[in-house]
């Protein structure tokens, strides 16, 4: 062996002896508290204030606004003379009629008004002529009906059936000729004016998403973006996906969104201050986020335990733990989480 070759050797067992002597020692307290010495080259990154803007993209679908869907379920049993609103998703607008009908219930109290009518002229008897017309509202006959019968002094053994609001008919529970029994959802009307976006997102997100100033939807194959006019999220946790729904209200005056639509939500944050460190200089471990600190003594340095987010792949904003200006280790964190682990300090 060349002596060379000795030398090295000795040197390195040096060393070894060094670190071993320096593991063993009592160490020494910082304002933290116990720390973590280290012989080899450690890198520091100071915590800074910066102004930032955060985006957060999260994805969902478009759905029908519920307060904008509208059943057409009449209250009595009848049968279908003529249908018009004979197409799915046809364009309907509201007081258009959709279907004329028979229904011998309506028929008989249309009768009833009537004779109700020709009594009251001979014999005056305001409560039993209002009974009589309340009997008709009471089975959902439209006002312009109930009208006609008054001022033209007959009746018609058919009722029509309207549309209550403009939108599109999203669903038909009848044909022409067909029964139907009271309470049956006959049609289904949307209206498209507004709509929702139903958005996931994970509980670590749900701060942020809330506290955004703005939500900005983008959906495949437009160029066009769309701004959330109102935000919801829902008071409740899917447990399979471990989820919150985030329900985003869009104005779609133009129609261009459909229920079933994919969609982009980017939510921004307003350009504030913020505390940030880069991601090389946090340890997370067990839920909780970490950074070694230096002591008061150069070669010192104590794990800390802060408040952090992430605030994209690079970097991470710190909220508590950590003050402008103060220094922690950015490199070979692989050894100081390993050495304070051997020393008891987490």
């Amino acid at each position: 062996m060349s002596a060379m070759t000795k030398t090295a050797g000795v040197l390195l067992l040096m060393l070894l002896a060094q670190q071993t002597q320096a593991l063993g020692e009592d160490k020494t307290s910082s304002k933290r508290g116990n720390t973590v010495e280290q012989l080899f080259n450690v890198q520091t990154v100071e915590a800074k204030k910066k102004k930032m803007g955060k985006t957060e993209k999260h994805y969902g679908f478009v759905k029908a606004d519920q307060s904008r869907v509208y059943a057409v379920a009449p209250r009595f049993d009848g049968f279908v003379v003529e249908l018009y609103a004979d197409t799915l998703y046809k364009k309907i607008q509201k007081g258009q009629p959709l279907a004329l009908v028979y229904s011998p219930e309506v028929f008989r109290a249309k009768e009833e008004y009537l004779n109700t009518l020709s009594y009251v002229r001979k014999h005056p008897n305001a409560s039993m002529l209002e009974s009589a017309r309340l009997k008709l509202e009471l089975l959902g006959i439209s006002e312009e009906e109930i009208e006609k019968v008054r001022k033209s002094g007959k009746t018609s053994a058919n009722t029509m059936l309207y549309a209550p609001a403009e939108g599109y008919l999203f669903m038909k529970g009848i044909e022409k000729g067909s029964a139907f029994n009271a309470k049956s959802t006959l049609f289904r009307i949307v209206n498209l004016d507004e709509v929702w976006v139903e958005a996931k997102l994970f509980e670590e997100d749900r701060r942020m998403a809330m506290r955004s100033t703005k939500h900005i939807l983008s959906f495949k194959g437009m160029e066009e973006t769309y701004m959330a006019t109102k935000v919801l999220l829902y008071p409740e946790l899917d447990p399979k996906e471990a989820t919150l729904t985030l329900r985003l209200s869009i104005e779609n005056k133009a129609h261009k969104l459909f229920p079933g639509m994919y969609a982009r939500v980017d939510s921004v944050l307003q350009t504030q201050e913020y505390l940030m460190l880069p991601s090389s200089a946090v340890i997370r471990k067990n839920g909780k986020h970490y950074v070694f600190v230096e002591g008061e003594y150069e070669g010192e340095y104590a794990p800390v335990q802060i408040e952090a987010t992430p605030f994209d792949s690079n970097s991470y904003i710190v909220t508590e733990g950590l003050i402008e200006g103060e220094r922690v280790v950015n490199n070979a964190l692989f050894m100081m989480d390993s050495d304070a682990q051997i020393n008891g300090l987490y």
